[in-house]
């Protein structure tokens, strides 16, 4: 057992340590240039705190904030990842849906072309297939119901602006019909007059296709539009589609064959999304025999097929063009996956420099209040 003397000098001596602690941690904050000279061994020492390895880190609450910042990353990537798994599906229920509808559409094609080509030569009396004076023209146009597509709404948009300042430079009227609620609520806060607008969906049928064929038909009999233009987006790939314009009514009668179509399926190779690509010629128009006796007028005929025509090439543009827009979608959440993946990685580096930093400092206050004694 030692002395009561010993006791109370090492009590004395640790008070001191603590003491001296104490000051030379105050004057590393208060003095970081100030030199202080040891009791002990006569040198100088630096009493300034270490620099921390991160230029601009603030200890403490920015740790926190960086954490903070590190699960709201992780949150958003697992997000932006499930919707680019529920895209990935919806791309292939639009795909199943596009192979659903293609038999029916090139046996029209084929019945239809044959038919033109056998009554070519007589003078037919169909307004679908008259060309008359543009004065006002009506443009379809067809965008997402919603956003997070990457520049699938933007470029529909801005190609249909593109055309619209075209037709207006010419002397020629303008209306609008619009399918999707992005281009809705863009052009009802424009100039340009908006005759019908309906939403697009995830999986367009034939009784939508048909309400709009119904729309258009009726506008051009009454006289109110004398020319309709199509802008939708084309897909190219899983990275790329394309706006294009083009003229469905008035038909024209060496134009009803398609020019030609390819076939895009999505299939996974090991473990990632590729795309196949399948040429489609164009349908041959269906030959009919010399001799063969209509029962009714080829104009009858003509008359009711060409309107089914329609209502098919508006399903087959409708199921296209949400295709584009979930492959868009599919595109703009994996960069959204990729950049949140690099920037937690860019914040949990910052975060460990920033923990390291601070266990420095504090090394570097206990030794210059040790040294300071």
């Amino acid at each position: 057992r030692r002395p009561a003397s010993e006791q109370h000098a090492a009590g004395k001596i640790m008070q001191m340590l603590s003491l001296a602690a104490l000051c030379g941690a105050a004057a590393a904050f208060t003095s970081p240039l100030a030199a202080s000279r040891s009791g002990f061994a006569g040198s100088v020492v630096s009493a300034s705190p270490a620099q921390p390895a991160a230029s601009g880190v603030v200890m403490g609450a920015n740790i926190r904030e960086l954490r903070d910042r590190v699960g709201s990353v992780k949150n958003t990537r697992k997000i932006t990842s499930a919707m680019r798994l529920v895209a990935a599906a919806k791309v292939r229920r639009a795909q199943e849906a596009c192979l659903r509808s293609r038999p029916f559409s090139e046996t029209l094609e084929r019945i239809l072309g044959g038919l033109l080509q056998r009554l070519s030569t007589e003078n037919l009396d169909i307004p679908l297939l008259e060309a008359r004076e543009a004065k006002k023209v009506g443009l379809l146009v067809i965008t997402g119901d919603r956003g997070l597509c990457g520049s699938y709404n933007a470029a529909a948009i801005k190609k249909t602006e593109a055309r619209i300042k075209e037709l207006t430079s010419q002397g020629v009227e303008v209306e609008l019909i619009l399918v999707g609620n992005k281009g809705g609520s863009y052009f009802k806060r424009r100039d340009t007059p908006v005759r019908k607008a309906v939403q697009c969906g995830q999986a367009p049928t034939a009784e939508q296709a048909s309400e709009i064929a119904s729309e258009l038909l009726s506008s051009y009999y009454a006289g109110e539009l004398d020319r309709v233009e199509l802008i939708y987006t084309s897909f190219i790939s899983m990275i790329s589609s394309k706006p294009s314009v083009r003229t469905i009514i008035p038909l024209a009668p060496q134009g009803i064959e398609m020019e030609g179509d390819e076939i895009f399926k999505m299939t996974t190779k090991d473990g990632e999304l590729s795309i196949n690509r399948e040429k489609r010629e164009a349908s041959a128009p269906q030959e009919f025999a010399a001799d063969m006796i209509f029962e009714q007028e080829p104009s009858q005929l003509l008359n009711a097929l060409l309107p089914l025509y329609l209502n098919g090439q508006l399903l087959r543009t409708l199921q296209e063009s949400v295709a584009s827009e979930l492959a868009s979608r599919m595109s703009a959440m994996q960069s959204a996956t990729d950049n949140a993946k690099e920037l937690q990685g860019n914040l949990e580096r910052q975060m460990n420099r920033a923990r390291q930093a601070k266990i420095t400092q504090e090394l570097m206050e206990i030794v210059a209040g040790a040294d300071a004694l």
